[in-house]
């Protein structure tokens, strides 16, 4: 059943024809009537099925104003980069017995960042890791020797951009409290990275079929991309 909140919110606005972000940023706004600093959400369905293979995107994007959200980065490396580690503000930081710690099931992190020469006893670790989505990746940074590269990007909003079987993708933009200006720039961070995507894939037609933008527990409005991506 609907609350009282959520009935007085604009109905059918998924059949209203797409508008480009500067506009529907305020209108989105309006409908964040939560206590709460709702996040504002990009919500995409990709072109991943073709003829010759589906597309898998997985990939991070660096929001330039920041996520607004507070990660607990957890680092695995050898007790020589771990000062390292802790000094570009990682939450925590172990060696061998953090991953023992991991191994029995002890979770309580949202990013984990590996050194190389550790990923070898860490990648034992696929069925604890695996399903929760954080097993370390050298593709999107997360396996590395820059210890404080790495932890300084995810605690100042690196997003993962990643598809499910059925093309959906989804990433916050940011906060309302977010000025207009911050979240766009944060968009076009990320319209920037499906275009480089788009580029390695070997793709007919867009990547991009529909994008919709919402807030955490507002509705859903068509998004008009700036270009063909």
């Amino acid at each position: 059943m609907s609350s009282k909140r959520y009935k007085k919110l604009p109905e059918k606005t998924k059949e209203l024809s797409a508008q480009l972000i500067e506009k529907l940023i305020p209108e989105i706004k309006k409908n964040c009537t939560t206590k709460f600093d709702e996040s504002l959400d990009l919500n995409l369905q990709i072109n991943n099925k073709q003829k010759k293979s589906e597309i898998n995107l997985r990939t991070v994007v660096n929001l330039p104003a920041g996520s607004g959200k507070k990660i607990k980065v957890a680092v695995v490396c050898e007790e020589a980069k771990s000062k390292i580690a802790k000094d570009a503000g990682a939450d925590i930081v172990g060696g061998e017995e953090f991953i023992e710690k991991i191994k029995s099931g002890e979770l309580n992190f949202e990013k984990l960042i590996c050194t190389p020469s550790m990923m070898v006893k860490l990648s034992k670790l696929g069925k604890v890791l695996g399903p929760k989505g954080l097993m370390p990746n050298p593709k999107l940074g997360t396996v590395t020797d820059d210890l404080n590269m790495a932890v300084s990007n995810a605690k100042s909003g690196q997003a993962e951009i990643k598809n499910d079987k059925d093309g959906n993708l989804g990433l916050s933009l940011g906060k309302k409290s977010f000025s207009d200006e911050k979240i766009i720039q944060n968009f076009n961070a990320v319209l920037d990275v499906l275009e480089k995507e788009k580029g390695n894939q070997t793709i007919k037609g867009d990547l991009i079929k529909s994008a919709f933008l919402t807030s955490t527990m507002g509705v859903s409005y068509k998004l008009k991309l700036p270009k063909n991506i």
